[in-house]
């Protein structure tokens, strides 16, 4: 074992929510494989959905450690043992409830803070959600390094549009307009921003928006997912117009390289890998198109049916994901789908290995929320991508997936709605229509070709003196110069 001295003590507090805490999960494996010390802060709730990933992580020979911290569920009005946000998105009430997960996080400070002053660690890597992150790392004199989950991309665009406010000056929330001081011409309308920016009032978390700038500027840095090969003039309008310190260390999915692996990221599967994987090994290289919109999103019995109807009328075999919301019981797949169906798709009810499954030869071409996550694994597969946003930062995602990469086509969605409440029917002749494009014709073929060479190179990224190799030696030897720098005070 390496000298305890000689180690960075990392402690890593994601968000208690899967789209966070999958990566940041991997994020904390690539570390240890560098030798750091890690431990993960969390939920007794999400400690029990990353048990057996943990488990495996430590099968391998790493050390991953976990700390548990109360969510305080009760003390703000939500229902006990509500630890995450998912269970917020898929309730009735979703908008008060949120309000009251915002304050919940807010109470997790001082937990924390006598966690990180009894072990004390070297650094802390905190989601961006958790904005009073920084002032505890520096009471306790550590680096504080910020976690968004998201591409350099898409957190320019938010923040010029904060900044400047272009959409202010349109006169229609369909007009478009341009987003200044970014390359690209980059233009989007009102309706696709996020709802804090759409906002002429302040709401509670418009107000919990700009803590998380403010915690942001005053952090050591900030970590992102994702290569600079693919986010380059982003990443250099970031670091060098802003003047934002920032480090490329992705993709970090790859750094699960066997089926096992891939199959144990993120909860359990509702489908076990040898059936999946069965399926998949029946189908044509390049025929099967895979559809999920993560955890979060809440589509409506019309929207599911639509769907439905256009995966049908696209004559493709699928892979379908489906995350319904169980306070709908009545019957919404058109009659007799499954039935005409059968052998074409494979549709599952819950949680599904996506690296795994876009990983497959027979994949190609992803139906997508552009979360993040899902557009770099995306990526990584090489496979190109039908885009549907749904809210959040989703809608500056597909910007670039579609205009900038040139590796999707659009669906046609146009309403940012808070995890898809209240969005805008899409009609399966729409669905059609992408579907087609993307996975038959000289076009798919000309997005598959660059959606293959951006795969090779986030692999090339990660790989032994790639860009995000280089990115993450550079920052570990500048913490170990700080962990040195503090010891010797």
């Amino acid at each position: 074992m390496e000298n305890e001295s000689n180690r960075l003590d990392m402690f890593f507090l994601p968000l208690v929510l899967q789209g966070h805490m999958i990566p940041m999960t991997d994020i904390a494996k690539t570390f240890e494989t560098r030798g750091a010390k890690v431990t993960i802060v969390t939920t007794p709730f999400c400690a029990t959905l990353f048990a057996k990933q943990i488990e495996r992580v430590n099968q391998l020979g790493l050390e991953f450690d976990i700390q548990t911290v109360k969510f305080p569920s009760t003390e703000v009005g939500l229902p006990e043992g509500w630890e995450n946000l998912d269970a917020v998105a898929w309730s009735q009430n979703q908008a008060e409830l949120l309000d009251k997960f915002w304050k919940a996080l807010s109470l997790l400070r001082e937990l924390v803070f006598h966690i990180l002053e009894e072990h004390r660690p070297d650094c802390l890597v905190a989601d961006l959600f958790f904005p009073w992150a920084t002032d505890v790392a520096s009471r306790l004199k550590i680096p504080r390094l910020v976690f968004g989950g998201t591409s350099f991309f898409a957190t320019c665009v938010a923040g010029i549009i904060a900044l400047y406010q272009p959409h202010k000056r349109v006169s229609s929330d369909s007009e478009t307009f341009l987003v200044p001081h970014l390359p690209g011409e980059i233009k989007l309308t009102r309706t696709q921003l996020q709802e804090y920016l759409r906002q002429e009032v302040e709401t509670e978390f418009s107000k919990f928006a700009k803590q998380i700038v403010e915690s942001e500027v005053k952090s050591y840095g900030s970590i992102f997912n994702s290569f600079y090969e693919l986010d380059k003039d982003y990443a250099d309008y970031y670091r060098n117009i802003l003047g934002r310190k920032a480090w490329l260390i992705g993709p970090v999915s790859l750094c699960n390289r066997d089926t096992v692996d891939k199959a144990l990221r993120g909860k359990e599967a509702s489908i076990s890998r040898h059936e999946c994987l069965k399926w998949l090994d029946s189908k044509k290289a390049n025929s099967v198109i895979y559809v999920c919109f993560g955890s979060l999103t809440k589509f409506n019995s019309q929207q599911l049916v639509e769907l439905a109807k256009g995966l049908e009328a696209s004559q493709q075999d699928f892979i379908w994901i489906v995350r319904k919301d169980k306070s709908e019981e009545q019957d919404w797949l058109p009659k007799g789908f499954e039935e005409r169906m059968d052998g074409k798709s494979l549709i599952i009810r819950g949680w599904a290995p996506q690296v795994l499954i876009l990983d497959h030869e027979s994949v190609g071409g992803f139906v997508t929320h552009c979360g993040w996550n899902s557009t770099m694994e995306g990526v990584c597969a090489g496979v190109p991508m039908v885009t549907w946003p749904i809210f959040s930062e989703q809608f500056y995602n597909e910007k670039l997936v579609t205009q900038l990469l040139q590796i999707g086509i659009g669906v046609g969605s146009k309403q940012n709605a808070n995890f898809g409440v209240g969005a805008d029917v899409v009609s399966g002749d729409d669905i059609v229509v992408a579907v087609r494009r993307v996975m038959a014709g000289e076009e798919a073929e000309e997005m598959r070709r660059r959606a293959k060479k951006l795969g090779e190179m986030a692999r090339k990224a990660v790989g032994e003196g790639g860009s995000s190799d280089l990115d993450l030696t550079s920052l570990i030897e500048e913490l170990m110069q700080h962990k040195a720098a503090r010891e010797s005070k």
